[in-house]
Formats: C-alpha cells, sequence, structure tokens
C-alpha cells in the first residue's frame, strides 16, 4: 500500500473521529426527544413519540425565557454591531504608534470573566443612578434597574470585540483609495461611507450579527447577575437541570439544531446559486437544457437537502398529527411489570435457598455436652436445682444444730404457737471461774 493511500485512510479516520465527538452528543440528545421515557435517554428505548414537544410548547417559562432571549438578542445586535464597526474603522485610521495600545483596549473585555462584566455593570448603573440623583419610581430609575437594559449592555460590552475582529478581517482587503477617490470627486464623508464602505462591509456585517445574536442568546454567565426579574431561555434551562428535567429539553435542542441547519443549507444554496449566476453571466457556464430537477437545484446539493430535510420536517408534523403511542406504553408497561414480578420471584427464591441452607447447617452442627453440677470452683452453689419452686418438696431437711452456730438460727426459736421453748439447764452452783459469786440469791434481801 502507497504512502498516499495510507494519508487518505489516516485522514478519513481523523475526520470520522472528530466529527463523531463533535456531533455524536447533538445526534443523541435529539434521538432522546422521540423517546417516550421520563427522564432524556436512548437505552432502554421505550416507545416512540412526539408527546415532549407538546410538553416543551405548554411550558410558560420556557416560551417566556425564549422571548426575552429573542429581545435581549436583537439588542446586542444593534449595539455591539454599531460598536464594533465603529471600533474597526477607526482601528484603521488612528495613529499607528497608537494602534497596537487601541487594539488591545479593545479586545480586553474577551479576556475579563463573565461573572465580573455582570457584577460590574449591576454595580456601575447602580451608582451612575446614584450620582444623578434619580429617584425611586422615577424613568430613570426603572430603566438603570431592568434586567433587559442591564443584559443588553453587559453582553454588549464583550460581544462588540468579537463583532470588531470580523470587521478588522474584512477591512484589511478594503482598498482606501475608492473613499479617497470618492471624496476627490465631491462626495461627503457620509456618502462616501454609505455608498462605498457600507456595501463592502455588508457580508461582515451579517457574520457578525449572526455571531452576536448566537453568542447573546447561549450566554449565562453575565446574564445570570444582570437579568433581575426577567428569565432567558438559559437560566431557565439551568433551573430545570437543578430542579430535574425531562425529554422536552431535548426537543428544543432538536428544534434548534434544524433551525441551525435549515439557516446553513439555506446560506449555502442562495451562495451556491449565486455563483452560478455570475458564471453564467459572464460566459463560463452554459445552461444547459432543461431537465427534471429546477434550475435553482442543478449542482447545488445544498439546495437538493434544503428540499430533503423540508419534506422530512413537514412528514414528521404530519405525522405527529395522527400518532398516538398509547398502545405501546401499555405494552411497555406491562413488560416492565412482568419483569418486576420476575425480579422479585428471583429474589424470594434466592432467600428462601438462603434459610433452607442456613437451618441445614444449624441442624448439622453437634450440641456441646452440659457440664457436671459440682465442677468448678464453687460446686454445684449455681446450679439451676437450687432455685426450686414453691410446689417442688425439700428432699432432705437440715438437723437441728447443724452448722458453726448449732440452731440459733432456727425457726422454731421466734415461734409464739405451739409448746413452750426448752429452758436451759440451770448452772450448778459455784460452777465458773468465780464460783457462785454472781449468784442471784446473794442479792436476797430475806433470810
Amino acid at each position: 500500500m502507497s504512502s498516499a493511500n495510507l494519508i487518505r485512510i489516516a485522514l478519513g479516520a481523523y475526520l470520522l473521529i472528530f466529527f463523531s465527538y463533535l456531533l455524536g452528543p447533538l445526534v443523541v440528545m435529539s434521538l432522546t426527544a422521540f423517546n417516550s421515557s421520563g427522564f432524556p435517554s436512548v437505552s432502554p428505548w421505550a416507545c416512540f413519540t412526539f408527546e415532549w414537544f407538546g410538553v416543551l410548547f405548554e411550558d410558560k417559562h420556557i416560551r417566556d425565557g425564549l422571548f426575552y432571549s429573542v429581545v435581549i438578542g436583537i439588542g446586542t445586535v444593534i449595539l455591539s454591531v454599531s460598536m464594533g464597526l465603529a471600533a474597526s474603522i477607526v482601528l484603521t485610521q488612528v495613529w499607528p504608534r497608537f494602534r497596537s495600545t487601541y487594539y488591545t483596549m479593545i479586545i480586553a473585555p474577551i479576556l475579563i470573566p463573565g461573572v465580573v462584566l455582570g457584577i460590574s455593570t449591576l454595580v456601575f448603573w447602580d451608582r451612575v443612578g446614584r450620582f444623578l440623583g434619580v429617584e425611586d419610581g422615577s424613568f430613570l430609575y426603572g430603566l438603570f434597574h431592568n434586567g433587559i437594559f442591564l443584559t443588553i449592555l453587559g453582553q454588549s460590552s464583550f460581544i462588540a470585540s468579537y463583532a470588531m475582529l470580523v470587521f478588522v478581517a474584512r477591512l484589511q482587503r478594503f482598498d482606501p483609495g475608492l473613499t479617497e477617490a470618492a471624496l476627490d470627486l465631491g462626495a461627503t464623508h457620509t456618502q462616501a461611507f454609505r455608498k462605498i464602505l457600507l456595501p463592502f462591509m455588508r457580508p461582515a456585517i451579517a457574520s457578525a450579527s449572526v455571531l452576536a445574536f448566537l453568542a447573546s442568546f447561549e450566554n449565562y454567565n453575565t446574564t445570570t447577575f444582570t437579568i433581575i426579574d426577567y428569565k432567558t431561555l438559559t437560566t431557565v434551562l439551568a433551573q430545570k437541570v437543578r430542579l430535574g428535567i425531562n425529554p422536552s429539553i431535548s426537543s428544543l435542542a432538536f428544534i434548534i439544531i434544524t433551525l441551525t441547519v435549515f439557516a446553513a443549507l439555506i446560506f449555502e444554496a442562495v451562495q451556491r446559486n449565486k455563483a452560478r449566476k455570475d458564471a453564467v453571466r459572464r460566459g463560463k457556464l452554459k445552461t444547459g437544457d432543461k431537465g427534471i430537477l429546477p434550475s435553482f437545484l442543478r449542482g447545488n446539493p445544498a439546495a437538493i437537502m434544503l428540499v430533503l430535510l423540508s419534506f422530512v420536517v413537514i412528514a414528521m408534523v404530519g405525522t405527529a398529527q395522527s400518532y398516538s403511542p398509547e398502545q405501546c406504553k401499555i405494552r411497555v408497561k406491562e413488560e416492565r411489570q412482568i419483569e418486576i414480578q420476575k425480579r422479585i420471584d428471583a429474589l424470594k427464591k434466592a432467600r428462601a435457598e438462603q434459610q433452607a441452607t442456613e437451618a441445614a447447617e444449624a441442624e448439622a452442627e453437634i450440641p456441646a455436652k452440659p457440664a457436671p453440677a459440682t465442677s468448678g470452683a464453687f460446686g454445684n452453689v449455681f446450679a439451676p436445682d437450687n432455685l426450686t419452686t414453691e410446689e417442688e418438696e425439700v428432699d432432705v431437711a437440715p438437723e437441728a444444730g447443724s452448722g458453726a452456730f448449732g440452731n440459733v438460727f432456727a425457726p422454731g426459736n421466734l415461734s409464739d404457737e405451739g409448746a413452750e421453748a426448752e429452758e436451759p439447764p440451770k448452772p450448778e452452783a459455784g460452777s465458773g471461774a468465780f464460783g457462785n459469786v454472781f449468784d442471784p440469791g446473794n442479792l436476797s434481801g430475806g433470810d
């Protein structure tokens, strides 16, 4: 295999990987808009449905956010394109030694984080209102604290720099001699700008307008601080992501992708048709015989793709009016219930097998022999038989006088009933170590 073929294969593989990485998430998100699952997912696939588009159109927050995003985008386009065009013209006419410094100052807002721009815009116009002494409830107070006004200013502060870069790239191909010739012929600066420079800058103005609108439409960092009481589409979507989303977000993404593809195909088809007409006018291309396809479709693949895509969209809209996924949903629900029941039965079976195994292991164990009653240091003092109940009879009665203290603790000693307790024998006279010195008779008052 030659090196040229290897290069082609490697380049093809690189392009395939690159576009898969670039367009893969968009394709997956578009597919989730047609899945009946309650959460955006492709697998497992439930039922094909168009219901999420209806959910999207019924969502008031998304409708309001989309409306305000378009309004802010239009205002940002007008302001940023105007500032960018003026900055680019000044850049081409400023003193050359000051040109680099001026260019750095114009580009600086791109390097500043959007959070800083949002907070600084909010604080700056609040301070301006206080400096001017505007009162609460006045027109200027409402203007300086209006979310749409502040968002347009905040976004235009850095989007104008992007527009200026587009205009500078276009002005590098402009011949200043055309303007000088118009001025020499008696035209004013306004006429020279309107009839010479502005037509030349028209393609750049269109490109800068599209860039500014898209940058404003998707901006979040600056908008979240300046929007105040209003909501744009990005802030609404961010709130929905925090609280939980459904495939209606995917349907919105599919609509935006479709509109973007339509716009790109329309632009490409118009440019190819214009180039074909210029070639025919110059005699470089013959019109030829009329065929089946219209003239604007001949040699214009973008126009052909645009027509095919239009038919697909029309067919989808027509199908959505009559298609109902209810039967499919019922079938999917029954299948899920059957699957859940199978899982429950499997868990019960596994638990029963585990319990049977544990019981078999318990029966297989050999019980330990009880220890003898008299074993241990304390004999059978803790034997269970010592705690007999009242109904059990005591087999052996203790002998009277047994123990170290005799029968001094015998229960009969405290008995008040029955026979009288036996009197202890009197000691004989003179017994003991002191004789009868303690004899009671010695203290007798008688004879």
